[in-house]
């Protein structure tokens, strides 16, 4: 098997002050990479901060014989994740690894929820990824590599009652790792997300107490290894949790050809069950492909 190595490598990690962003530090840093903790040290809504949470896991890194710096900027702060870059680069020359962890959670039904906690949730998880990976790129593109992982989740993926700004957010990550991998492929960065399962201090009460052990965190940083190693794909979106591993496509059914009559609705609400048949799903390469698909109905159609 080739060994996942990380020697020669920067790393930054967001939101690593604590939980999974903390072992992902850890992980890469174990690995041979050089690591910017960054974390705003704040409550699980954001809320509050302090500069310890990063340093305390720059001690433990440095403490096992690896090398870290720690930032406490917060990534809804563009100008302040500038600095944050240009603070590793300062340091070590070059970014290869980018990982978007930070995160709050600001739970309400959508009914009772205020729309500056939507607001503040996409912030914090979007454009904190997009920050991030803006400050970036320029520096990956010059050095043709680099990896970027977008944390995403089963919420924003599938839903979750009560997560309606969360669960927007996160599904929005996947529609921004679509397109970066493309505009990235050239030029060596690769980019891909990660749905972690995890019982962290945002998800531990969301766990039977006799399967808190088997979701503790640590399980998630293989997929996470392998999402940002030299060999990974891209355009992946990898599932993690208790030890299992899986991986999450958005798809797109084979599809059926009606035509354009008066009666088109009518007869494309009684066709669903066909239109939206399992068999023959495919993913496409592009939003290109969703068009091509259909053109091929059409010319299909016209024979």
């Amino acid at each position: 098997m080739e060994k996942i190595d990380f020697s020669g490598r920067v790393a930054i990690v967001t939101g690593a002050g604590g939980g999974l962003g903390r072992l992902h530090a850890l992980g890469l840093a174990q690995r041979g990479a050089k690591v910017l903790v960054n974390d705003l040290g704040g409550a699980v809504d954001g809320t509050g901060g302090s500069a310890t949470a990063a340093q305390k896991v720059v001690d433990e890194i440095k403490a096992l014989g690896g090398e870290a710096i720690a930032n406490g900027a917060s990534v809804t702060d563009f100008a302040a994740v500038q600095a944050m870059v240009q603070q590793a680069m300062d340091a070590w020359g070059r970014v290869d690894v980018l990982v978007n962890n930070a995160g709050i959670l600001r739970d309400k039904t959508f009914a009772k929820m205020d729309l500056a906690d939507f607001r503040l949730v996409l912030d914090v998880h979007l454009m904190g990824a997009v920050h991030t990976s803006k400050a970036v790129w320029p520096i990956m593109q010059a050095q043709k590599y680099g990896r970027i992982l977008m944390t995403t989740s089963s919420t924003g993926l599938y839903g979750n009652f009560g997560q309606s700004n969360y669960g927007a957010a996160k599904l929005a990550l996947v529609g921004l790792m679509q397109t970066l991998s493309l505009e990235g492929e050239k030029h060596g960065i690769r980019v891909n997300c990660l749905a972690p399962t995890a019982a962290t201090r945002m998800t531990e009460n969301l766990f039977p107490p006799d399967m808190l052990d088997a979701f503790q965190p640590d399980a998630v940083v293989p997929a996470m290894l392998v999402a940002v190693s030299e060999p990974a794909p891209t355009r992946a979106i990898f599932c993690a949790g208790a030890g299992s591993y899986e991986m999450a496509n958005l798809t797109l059914s084979h599809g059926l050809h009606l035509g354009l009559t008066p009666d088109t609705p009518e007869r494309l609400l009684a066709a669903l069950p066909q239109v939206g048949d399992l068999a023959g799903m495919s993913v496409p390469g592009s939003g290109a492909g969703q068009g091509e698909n259909e053109m091929r109905l059409a010319k299909a159609a016209r024979r």
